[in-house]
């Protein structure tokens, strides 16, 4: 909710969706097509890692963060994610990575 509160406002950005397990964000992500995705690695149904490969299946140019208390192995640059922030850093730190992803996506 912290997040959302956060992101919801910035006036550059729009939330757009959130789900409560992976299955239901894969559902979110097709109908809506944001062009940033934040997810947490333990999430009910599918983890954020198999959402993820999904997302960059569907969706290579989409950006896709992590946000977790858990460590993130190496192997998630593999499937193309594209920033990891714990949550320990705080709401801040992921909106400023949010902000890099997006100029970079802008960026020619």
């Amino acid at each position: 909710m912290g997040v959302r509160i956060l992101l919801g406002e910035n006036p550059k950005w729009e939330v757009c969706g959130e789900a409560t397990d992976g299955e239901q964000a894969l559902r979110e992500f097709i109908k809506l097509v944001p062009d940033v995705v934040i997810l947490d690695l333990s999430m009910p149904v599918l983890n954020g890692f198999e959402v993820a490969q999904e997302i960059r299946r569907i969706a290579p140019s989409t950006k896709i963060v992590l946000f977790s208390i858990h460590e993130v192995p190496a192997t998630a640059q593999y499937i193309g994610i594209d920033a990891f922030v714990a949550k320990s850093s705080g709401v801040e730190v992921l909106a400023a990575t949010l902000e890099r992803l997006l100029q970079r996506r802008t960026t020619p």
